[in-house]
């Protein structure tokens, strides 16, 4: 009796405080529950997935038990937005965009998720980084359903912290059904381990692996060879997507691009994802500067890119380089790849550098004029800024950080 009556004091005590002084508990609450990421527990069970971690039960579990209402939804939210707030690091915007993602009411699956991963050597910083890219994985069993993913990469010889922070979303994916199936049929195509694992991890999954393999053997059977394939895999999986796979083939067979030919992967790409109507109108686009189709075809297939660049983007590098610059067209027509580059980072500062040298006389009238926009930033620097006298360089300098 005396035992029931001391527990329904402590009951009382706990709801007196509880709408008292609800303000001060909740800020002490805020301050001690999630002020420190969860310890780490001292074994990495990596290699032994038969044991059953140990995790120790943090302060924010028995707290947030305790005080936590978790029936309603809007408070689970609120929970959740706190949790990454205050454990993860995250800014408010990107908590409860975050939280949209996941909800949970008590801290113990997201702290036992977390702990895993410090374990098996991540940094706070770098697990809180992956969190911040995939929320999901605070639901997830680690043992079951990451722990596989981590002993298959180790053993394919790659380190776990960087392959896991560089491609976190393979995470999500089944070990049985997507990675492992993709990786060994990229294989088949990838000249190393290393790089089938990056491009099962990053692209492929997406995919089911009967449809990757009927695609790609279409692909075969129209002669594309494997290292086009392969270039696909790697760069342009969503194209496995494609309905009218066939006859973008065709189509583009019939622009003059040779299956054999690594632009042949970039034009595919463009023939089969951009509809009808959209080419059209970039053709237009193209035209309303002087360029007649046949002359967009012919940069086409110098360079596939082209086609791919948005309207607005195509209207921005003509007006610049000829409504701005009083540069001729066919420069772009030569080197189409210009299009492609960024006209504020690239662009811009560049030509702000090449004017100035072509009115000081310090460059040939006839050099080219696409040359010095494909060059690396450093050999640019070198071989149109600072080849010059001190002076000189000081101006050309100015000009290029001023476009930049």
């Amino acid at each position: 009796m005396g035992m029931k009556s001391c527990h329904s004091g402590f009951q009382n005590r706990i709801s007196d405080l509880m709408f008292h002084h609800g303000h001060r508990l909740r800020a002490f609450l805020r301050r001690s529950t999630f002020s420190q990421p969860p310890p780490p527990t001292s074994e990495c069970y990596l290699l032994l997935p038969h044991q059953k971690p140990f995790f120790p039960c943090p302060l924010s579990i028995v707290s947030h038990n305790l005080f936590s209402t978790t029936s309603d939804s809007s408070d689970k939210q609120s929970f959740t937005v706190s949790y990454f707030t205050n454990t993860c690091g995250f800014s408010p915007q990107a908590a409860l965009k975050a939280a949209k993602r996941v909800r949970f009411d008590t801290a113990e699956k997201p702290d036992s998720v977390i702990a895993f991963f410090t374990n098996h050597g991540f940094s706070i910083s770098q697990t809180h980084n992956i969190i911040r890219r995939v929320p999901e994985l605070l639901l997830l069993d680690s043992t079951k359903r990451v722990l596989p993913k981590f002993q298959f990469i180790a053993s394919k010889g790659f380190d776990i912290v960087t392959t896991v922070t560089r491609y976190p979303y393979f995470l999500l994916k089944s070990l049985e059904n997507h990675i492992i199936p993709a990786f060994e049929f990229v294989r088949t195509f990838s000249p190393s381990d290393e790089k089938a694992l990056a491009c099962a991890l990053f692209g492929s999954t997406s995919y089911t692996i009967a449809l990757m393999k009927s695609k790609v053997q279409l692909l075969l059977d129209m002669g594309v060879p494997p290292s086009n394939i392969y270039i696909l895999l790697r760069t342009r999986p969503s194209m496995l997507g494609c309905a009218n796979m066939k006859e973008a083939v065709e189509e583009v067979k019939g622009l003059g691009f040779h299956p054999s030919k690594t632009h042949f992967v970039a034009a595919l790409q463009a023939k089969s994802s951009i509809p009808k109507s959209l080419w059209d109108a970039k053709l237009d686009a193209f035209k309303t500067w002087g360029w007649s189709e046949d002359v967009v075809l012919d940069a086409f297939r110098r360079d596939p890119h082209i086609m791919l660049n948005s309207i607005k983007k195509v209207n921005a590098v003509m007006s610049f380089w000829v409504g701005h610059l009083g540069w001729d067209p066919s420069v772009l027509l030569a080197a189409p790849c210009l299009f492609g580059y960024s006209l504020e980072k690239r662009l811009m500062p560049r030509a702000l550098v090449v004017q100035y040298l072509l009115s000081r006389g310090l460059m040939k009238k006839n050099a080219s004029l696409s040359s010095p926009f494909m060059y690396t930033d450093k050999l640019f620097l070198r071989k149109f800024v600072e080849c010059f006298e001190e002076e000189e360089t000081s101006k050309l300098l100015s000009l290029y950080r001023g476009g930049c």
